[in-house]
């Protein structure tokens, strides 16, 4: 269960972006953490009210989470890509952009009536 939640400052992109960013992305996660495409979920919340480093230029927030655990290499290897990935796709320079990453126990998060 990947979910990558992307919160940014900029305006909502068109379409054709989103549905290339959601692409990238989701390549992204099962790449990096082995697990399938079907259980993976992408959310984007543009338009929202941030400020990072005292200013309104357009920022970003990206929660990863899995069930299982994430080792230091695979989030550091994910930051630098999702990172990239936003800067090209949105324009957010990369030292505007935090990423929180969570392991969720299985028990703990719920899916198809049921728990992982």
């Amino acid at each position: 269960m990947p979910l990558i939640k992307v919160q940014t400052s900029i305006d909502v992109p068109d379409q054709t972006a989103i549905a290339a960013l959601f692409k990238s992305l989701s390549d992204g996660i099962t790449r990096h953490i082995g697990k399938p495409e079907i259980y993976v979920m992408i959310i984007f919340e543009p338009n929202m009210r941030m400020t990072f480093g005292g200013t309104f230029d357009p920022s970003g927030y990206l929660e990863v989470k899995s069930v299982g655990t994430m080792n230091p290499t695979q989030t550091k290897a994910m930051s630098q890509d999702f990172c990239e990935t936003i800067a090209s796709q949105l324009g957010i320079p990369i030292d505007r952009i935090y990423i929180e990453f969570s392991d969720a126990k299985g028990s703990m998060w719920g899916w198809n009536g049921s728990t992982f």
